[in-house]
């Protein structure tokens, strides 16, 4: 009877460990939860304290990490977070990128265009402080003599042409004017060369109203300046009815 009470009192004992041993897991499971990094419902401090805790648990006082491959909860929650987060972070990193570029190309072309205004001013300044070139005429030939196509004749030379450029000017002059000093036309055209209006001449000479010479030169001035010859300037009169 006495071995019997024995083994019962063993029996007990053991009973009392194992009760005893879940006890302390249960309080070690409670002190686990107080301990675990957490923060305010729904924010992510936690669940970021929780993601640099990774896998490690305190339990008493003791750092405890979980096997290899698992991960907590939370910290699979924030994963899903970031990756949800991913496309609105790059779209917004892009939109400010494509901002920046764009303020430079602006502020490139603003320079670009603030220097052609400034060149363009100091070009327009610097031909408005020179002087307008005077108008050259060819020097006037020697008193000439003669009738008006003889005085003509003999200018050829002066402005470079060969005397049979005058067969282009005798018929250009006899259909504009009749080779008359005084012909005016109703327009205001005046004098052998039917300058339009006839005081233009006034450049060849003050007498451009009575003397042949002075109108001849003009005339064949501007035969040359507009046409290049009188040749030229003839066969415009005979395709349009002018020159």
């Amino acid at each position: 009877m006495s071995r019997h009470r024995n083994i019962q009192r063993s029996r007990s004992k053991a009973i009392a460990l194992v009760a005893a041993g879940a006890f302390t897991v249960a309080t070690a499971t409670a002190a686990a939860a107080a301990t675990w990094p957490s923060g305010p419902p729904g924010s992510t401090a936690g669940r970021a304290d929780e993601a640099a805790a990774g896998s490690t648990l305190t339990v008493s006082g003791q750092a405890l990490r979980l096997q290899s491959g698992q991960q907590s909860p939370a910290s699979l929650a924030l994963q899903a977070d970031q990756m949800r987060d991913l496309p609105a972070r790059l779209a917004a990193a892009n939109w400010k990128t494509a901002r920046e570029q764009a303020a430079k190309k602006a502020a490139a072309a603003r320079a670009a265009a603030a220097a052609l205004a400034a060149a363009q001013s100091s070009a327009q300044a610097t031909a408005a402080a020179q002087p307008a070139p005077a108008v050259q005429l060819t020097p006037a030939a020697p008193a000439a003599s003669g009738s008006p196509r003889q005085i003509a004749e003999a200018m050829l030379a002066l402005f470079g042409w060969s005397s049979s450029q005058f067969s282009c000017l005798d018929p250009l002059w006899a259909h504009e004017s009749g080779w008359s000093v005084t012909a005016e036309n109703p327009d205001g055209a005046y004098g052998i060369p039917q300058a339009l209006p006839g005081s233009k001449m006034a450049s060849a000479g003050p007498n451009w109203q009575t003397s042949a010479a002075t109108q001849i030169r003009w005339g064949l001035e501007y035969i040359k300046g507009t046409y290049g010859s009188p040749c030229a300037a003839w066969a415009h009169e005979l395709a349009t009815g002018w020159y």
